[in-house]
């Protein structure tokens, strides 16, 4: 993907761009997801993903990334806009440019998670998980009570 613009927006994959001082303060202290998460982990996470940043005025205002093994499977994941930047389509545009992304590298089942945020993303083409009671997992987070809305 080149860099995309928009609205004095530009959305880039360079992870040279990502300004980890700004993810990590989103991702630890005002997500609900990743609340304490160390800065190392965020570091091993986007070098293991492709990351997206979107930039204002060579600043940061958003993030997300796809761990993907780039052919058959992707999760869309850490989607953060930040505050002063929301309400203008940004998580919208950032999440159709990854899913269009995956589809043009031919990965047919993209898959995220969100608590609340469900219409968002329906924007952009998900639906309820059809074979939810297939899925299994093991959940060590320590977020996990606030991530399914428990706590």
């Amino acid at each position: 993907m080149g860099d995309r613009q928009r609205d004095g927006y530009v959305l880039t994959q360079d992870a040279e761009l990502i300004d980890l001082d700004r993810v990590h303060r989103w991702l630890s202290v005002e997500s609900y997801w990743a609340t304490g998460r160390e800065r190392d982990v965020i570091e091993r996470s986007i070098a293991g993903s492709r990351p997206y940043a979107a930039l204002h005025d060579g600043t940061q205002v958003a993030f997300a990334r796809a761990v993907t093994d780039g052919a058959t499977f992707a999760w869309v994941c850490d989607v953060f806009v930040d505050e002063a930047h929301r309400g203008r389509g940004l998580g919208t545009w950032l999440v159709d440019s990854i899913v269009e992304d995956l589809t043009e590298a031919g990965v047919p089942r993209i898959l995220l998670a969100t608590r609340d945020a469900q219409e968002v993303y329906a924007r952009s083409g998900f639906t309820v998980l059809d074979a939810g009671g297939r899925f299994m997992e093991i959940d060590r987070r320590p977020t996990r009570a606030a991530i399914l809305g428990l706590s």
